[in-house]
């Protein structure tokens, strides 16, 4: 009776065991921490942040801009202009002075008689030997459509950034999930080891006992050895899924690949709330991939219409003060204001920008195909996760059902065992096939909330 006891205790424990948690809090707690500490989406992240600095540049465009320019030169040789001004003058300065010696013209003030004089030729250097200038100069865009385009791009850039990282995010959670509940699995699978081996143990002792009694043979006590031998490989090899579990969970969470997972045990399937239709329309309106094509879709039609805009003209103001001269002096008599506006117009480019403006619309058809492409493709992830989770469903039902039959069959098989009404091959394929039923719901209950995650990514349910 009371290898009979055993027996009972180590199956009313496993009844009572969770095989699934829900670990709401706990889970959530891990995924915060993972979306925090993610490597990758720190990357998307400063991906994201790098865009609204290229966003904050290209508005800076529109405001003026402000410069300080101070030059000094010091110049020697370079080319000369000549002045004739003896040429001009000389010839009128002569005829003058004939004139004035017929008629007896004399100075009014000195009495002396008028006589204009001969003048030479003119000669400068082109550059001052010395100059400096020293100016303020104000450039403000009045009107260039390229500007203004291009800030709408870099602001649709930057939405398609934030989105790709938003989008990863929810990948992200997806993985932490279905890590979390892998390792959950592979702790679940060693404890059912354990409890095998404690019932293996319990019945190698009975075989030994009632060996000992002349009332087996030996060859049942080395057939309980063999079977704990066997136990032991696979425990060696579940030992190893959980630790490979764990790492990888640690290493999402960019944690030590050995720290501690905590498990907080409460019996909870998912429960499903939505149809594949509604996910659907769910999925179109929250899945951040769509979100980002849409941004690069509206990019790719702001390109197009700044290419074609490069057939406008642009106007730009500028206003500069400052002072010259050939030392530094700055006086009334040295400064200098200058205000102008620029037109420009480029005619013609040798068709560059006519090539620029169709591959800007191939590039904005592409994306609309891209886009259609994309939303056919979520609405067949959908479907898929959906069967998948019904078929998940489905089998840990059934593999409940299994348990259940497998373990009260290997209790009265144990009974008759202990009563002698049972060989050992009887008990032992009584046991394996309530071991393997046992690990079969577990993989089963743990898959329906693999499954849902799945579910749960592809119809963008999840709420972070």
């Amino acid at each position: 009776m009371e290898f009979l006891k055993t027996i009972k205790t180590i199956v009313l424990t496993f009844l009572i065991q969770p095989f699934l948690f829900a670990q709401q809090g706990m889970l959530d707690s891990y995924i915060r921490e993972g979306i925090t500490g993610n490597l990758a989406l720190q990357q998307k992240q400063a991906s994201y942040e790098q865009s609204l600095r290229d966003l904050k540049e290209a508005k800076g465009l529109f405001l003026p801009s402000v410069s300080l320019n101070a030059r000094y030169t010091l110049a020697q040789g370079g080319r000369t202009i000549m002045f004739p001004v003896g040429d001009m003058l000389n010839g009128a300065y002569t005829t003058l002075n004939a004139l004035s010696a017929i008629h007896n013209l004399t100075d009014p003030l000195t009495g002396n008689p008028i006589s204009f004089p001969q003048l030479e030729n003119q000669e400068f250097q082109f550059y001052r030997p010395k100059e400096h200038e020293t100016k303020i100069e104000v450039v403000q865009p009045i009107f260039n459509s390229k500007i203004w385009y291009n800030k709408q791009i870099k602001s649709d850039l930057a939405r398609a950034k934030l989105a790709d990282a938003d989008a990863y995010k929810r990948h992200l959670v997806a993985e932490i999930k279905t890590a979390y509940f892998n390792y959950l699995k592979s702790v679940q699978l060693n404890k059912l080891i354990d409890n095998t081996k404690v019932l293996l143990e319990e019945n190698l002792r009975v075989n030994e006992k009632l060996y000992a009694n002349d009332k087996v043979t030996i060859d049942n006590v080395y057939r309980s050895k063999a079977e704990l031998g066997n136990l032991g490989q696979k425990k060696a090899a579940a030992i190893q899924m959980q630790q490979n579990a764990q790492a990888y969970f640690n290493f999402l969470l960019n944690r030590p690949l050995d720290s501690e997972i905590i498990t907080d045990e409460s019996l909870s399937l998912p429960v499903i709330t939505s149809t594949p239709e509604l996910a659907k329309d769910t999925a179109l309106k929250s899945r951040e991939e769509i979100v980002m094509l849409q941004m690069y879709s509206k990019a790719a039609d702001k390109n197009y219409r700044l290419n074609r805009s490069s057939k406008f003209p642009s106007l730009t103001g500028a206003v500069n003060y400052g002072y010259q001269g050939e030392t530094y002096r700055f006086t009334g008599n040295d400064d200098f204001m200058l205000a102008s506006l620029v037109l420009r117009w480029d005619i013609f480019s040798g068709l560059q920008n006519d090539a620029k403006i169709q591959r800007a619309r191939l590039e904005k058809k592409i994306m609309g195909q891209k886009q259609q492409e994309l939303e056919a493709s979520i609405a067949l992830e959908i479907t898929n996760a959906w069967y998948a989770l019904q078929a998940a469903f489905q089998s840990a039902a059934s593999a409940k059902i299994q348990v259940e039959a497998a373990q009260k069959a290997f209790q009265i098989t144990a009974k008759k065992y202990e009563q002698g009404q049972a060989g050992m091959i009887e008990f032992l394929d009584a046991r394996t096939t309530m071991t393997n039923a046992e690990e079969n719901l577990i993989i089963s209950q743990f898959g329906c909330h693999i499954a849902y995650a799945g579910y749960e990514l592809a119809a963008g349910l999840y709420q972070y």
